[in-house]
This record gives structure tokens, sequence and C-alpha cells, in this order.
């Protein structure tokens, strides 16, 4: 959305004087206002803050400003296809199927079934997602997620402020990172080239261990950025949960359906609920606080102590923040 109707929005609950600060980072924009949030409150500048994101998607290709002009002239503004690129570099270098790509799909549309939220509640088969139009080589059409209106909103407080602390959550972690030196748009991946470098993607969850002084196998449950199927297997591999290229036999074994060892995308993720961009992040938020509070209903994973939500914006940008009870 615009500056301007960002403003409007607040304009319908009413202005009082009080800053509205303005963040454009992409998909990962509420995940980082998420992150000032925390900063502002944790240098006592303010007590309470308020996280809004809030997106109307338009119809078609999403241009994006992560380019440069020759890039665009060359066809890179194409989202679906830039990651077809990446995905026939995981594939290649990680030994992962169509068929292991299409039960991401699978296992975040049965988990949206539970989500009343979901703009997807129904369930597909493999046949179905192998037999979807091809938008993108390898890619189908039920390896992207849709796009979608959306809107979540957050309230962090300081630990003072907290008026009922049996429903408090605490923020553990909340890091940003940007690209580093030498990688460029293709190279999201990192881990693709051996031996595997640290990137931005794996920088920015290294900090957030570093900063709560746990690791991947504190986490109980997990968000995960799933744009397009094969984005949430390179995803838990660059956040560390597995190694590179175990990932999509860790899914064919349950170990990340909502039964398993590390539940994944419990409300259905992107591929169920939809992208709303800049609400992406903050709705990520919003299900690890469910389930941390025992409040996700048929979702409910037992025993949530500790939740980690990831999210990635063109620019190129990642977001990661642990929550924790």
């Amino acid at each position: 959305m615009s500056i301007r109707e960002r403003h409007q929005v607040i304009k319908e609950v009413g202005f009082t004087g009080i800053p509205i600060v303005n963040v454009e980072n992409a998909c990962s924009s509420s995940g980082s206002a998420f992150r000032l949030a925390y900063q502002s409150i944790a240098a006592e500048i303010y007590d309470k803050v308020l996280v809004l994101g809030v997106e109307v998607m338009p119809r078609g290709p999403i241009p994006s400003t992560a380019f440069r002009p020759w890039e665009l002239a060359s066809g890179f503004n194409v989202q679906p296809a830039n990651y077809g690129n990446l995905t026939v570099r995981y594939m290649k270098s990680s030994g992962a199927t169509l068929e292991d790509l299409a039960l991401v799909t699978i296992k975040n549309r049965k988990n949206g079934m539970l989500n009343p939220k979901a703009r997807f509640q129904k369930p597909v088969t493999l046949e179905e997602v192998m037999q979807s139009k091809i938008i993108a080589t390898p890619l189908r059409l039920l390896h992207c997620c849709p796009l979608a209106d959306g809107a979540a909103a957050l309230i962090l407080c300081s630990r003072r402020k907290v008026k009922n602390r049996r429903r408090a959550v605490n923020v553990a972690a909340s890091t940003l990172t940007s690209a580093c030196y030498g990688e460029g748009y293709l190279d999201l991946v990192d881990s693709l080239t051996y031996p595997p470098a640290e990137g931005f993607v794996s920088l920015s969850a290294r900090q957030a261990y570093e900063e709560t002084g746990c690791g991947p196998s504190d986490i109980h449950i997990v968000q995960a950025y799933d744009t397009v199927s094969p984005s949430e297997l390179w995803d838990l591999e660059e956040l560390g949960f597995c190694a590179h290229g175990e990932a999509h036999r860790l899914l064919r074994q349950g170990y990340f359906d909502l039964s398993g060892e590390l539940p994944v995308n419990t409300d259905g993720g992107l591929m169920s609920r939809g992208h709303p961009l800049g609400a992406t992040s903050g709705g990520q938020l919003c299900e690890i606080i469910m389930q941390l509070r025992g409040e996700a209903g048929a979702r409910q994973v037992e025993g949530v102590k500790v939740g980690l939500a990831h999210s990635m914006g063109a620019g190129p940008n990642s977001s990661v923040t642990i929550l924790k009870t």
C-alpha cells in the first residue's frame, strides 16, 4: 500500500498525535516493523507499540523494485521465473524431486483445512499438484502460493505494562539482515554452493540463535517462508533445522507434519493462508502467538514453548523472530 493509504488505515481508528512510521520492506515489512517496535520498547522510548501490516494485492504478476534497469530488461522482474531458476538449482544440488515439492503443498493445504482464516481450506492430491498448469519450469500452479488481501496486528508492551501475565508471550529475538557482499538475487539460496557459505538468511538465523542462547533443536514450531513449495525446504535448511538436501527426506517421513517432530506452517502457510506481502510476517507471528497460548484450536500443537517465524523480502532481506512463553 502507499504511504497515504497506510495513514488512512490509522485514520479509521483516530489520529492522536502519536508518531506513525511507515515501513516498506517488501514481504518482510511487518516483521521489520515488529523489530522496530521491539527495539523501541527495549530502549525504553515507548511502553506500548502497535504493529499493523496491511496489503490489498493487485491482480497479475507483482512488479519488483529489487532489480537494476538492465536486469528488468532481461526479464528478472518475473518472480515465478526467478523462483523457477532457484528451484532447478535446488533440485540438482539436493536431489529433491517434483513430487517432494508437491508434498509441501499437500501438507500445508492439509493444515489450512484447520485454519478458518486460510484462503484455501480444501486438501489437494499429489495428482492434482502434478497436473496443474506450468507457471515457470519446473514450478506448476499448485507449487506456488496465492496472493491475498490481508491484515495482521500485534501490540508489544514493556513487562511492567503487561496486564495479563498468564497470556504473555516474550520476544526472545528479532533480527533483520540484508544480502551480503557478492550475493546476487539469484543466489538467495546460499547453501547451494559447496562448501556451504553463510549468506544473509543463515546469518539472520545465527544472530537470532545467539541473541536467545538457543539453537534449532530448542524450537518447537516454525513458520517458514513458503512463497513457493521448494522455498519451505531450502528455508528450513538455511535456518539450520537440517543439513542441505535433508529437508525433503524429513518431509517424506512426516517430520514437519502437525504431529511430527517439528511442525512447520501450522496454519497452512502462504500456500493455504495466501500471501498479502506487507501483512505476511505479521500473520506468521500471530500464528506463533496463538500456538504458544494454546489457542490454535484444531491445529494446536501440544507443548509449544518456543516458536520461530522467518520471512524474506525483495531487496533482498531476511527477518527472523523467535517468541517464547
